[in-house]
């Protein structure tokens, strides 16, 4: 078993590159989170095409080579400490081929974001390096919790996260140890069949997702169901599933955790033995708590639910 490398913690004055791997973005939409970088005491490098933009049936942040470029000069410059995706979108698949870990083997960075980079994340873990499922730099219009980037910051810094949560109704009792895979359900679906899937033998999986109608949704958790998925894992997480199914897609961080959608992920499980818990606050959502993935989490799931790095 692959000994999983958890990044050095953060000092202040160290560099957190910015990057957009994916889908376009404005100058506006970063300066808050790019000032908050600045506020805790860290020094924001923004990547050469992070404002770049490339239409090509989609709005990337530059072609695929300007975004690989970005991304190489990131986790291979020795001088920066960690790299932030300033959002996600759809682009990350495009670079997974040509990514370059030389330098980063010698000196590994943490790597935030989520959405679409679940994908570098799940490159990530294939190559042995942790990183952090957390908040883009890019934050929603209608804003997000402060535990959302203060959590984030402390892992950062070293201190990893311990939630404990109220029940769910749809919740599985367990009490479970087991390192954390997952991210965004649509990315882990795209990668299934791929040598850059995630493993997921006596792992605990973690999901979130938005936008998708509840036919896709079925789809996809079939597609987990049908490679063997749920036979192979010890727990499963689930965050948040948002502007799901007829909603509306005009906020999309919408607060609520979409009940059809936990009906639908429960109905399927209900004869694996794994232990399971539902309403985690993580995805598309203003309580977007980060998870460390490769990390190992021990989690208990009975009246109260306990999870821990």
């Amino acid at each position: 078993m692959k000994k999983i490398i958890f990044p050095k913690s953060l000092k202040k004055g160290a560099k957190i590159a910015v990057i957009s791997p994916a889908g376009a973005v404005e100058s506006s939409e970063l300066e808050g989170g790019i000032q908050l970088i600045k506020s805790k005491g860290f020094e924001p490098v923004l990547g050469k095409n992070l404002y770049s933009r490339f239409s090509n049936g989609y709005n990337y942040a530059g072609t695929e080579q300007e975004r690989t470029e970005d991304i190489n000069w990131a986790f291979n410059d020795k001088e920066i400490s960690a790299v932030w995706a300033s959002r996600g979108g759809y682009g990350c698949q495009h670079l997974i081929e040509h990514i370059n870990l030389n330098s980063f083997a010698e000196n590994p960075k943490w790597y935030i974001g989520y959405s679409d980079n679940t994908v570098i994340q799940s490159y990530l873990l294939k190559n042995g390096f942790a990183s952090i499922h957390g908040q883009t730099v890019k934050t929603p219009i209608s804003g997000v919790t402060d535990e959302t980037y203060e959590l984030i910051f402390d892992a950062l810094q070293g201190k990893m996260p311990e939630y404990n949560l109220m029940s769910h109704e749809l919740n599985k009792e367990g009490n479970i140890e087991g390192e954390l895979v997952g991210g965004n359900l649509a990315l882990i679906y795209a990668l299934m069949g791929t040598k850059y899937s995630f493993e997921f033998k006596d792992k605990i999986l973690f999901i979130e997702d938005v936008g998708e109608n509840f036919y896709p949704l079925d789809r996809m958790i079939m597609s987990l169901e049908l490679a063997g998925v749920f036979d192979k894992i010890s727990g499963l997480i689930v965050g948040g599933m948002t502007n799901m199914g007829d909603e509306k897609e005009n906020d999309e961080y919408h607060e609520s955790f979409d009940p059809f959608a936990y009906k639908l992920i429960a109905d399927k499980i209900s004869k694996y033995n794994f232990a399971a818990v539902f309403g985690f606050p993580n995805g598309h959502i203003k309580d977007n708590r980060p998870l460390i993935i490769g990390g190992n989490v021990k989690l208990q799931a009975k009246n109260k639910v306990k999870i821990e790095f």
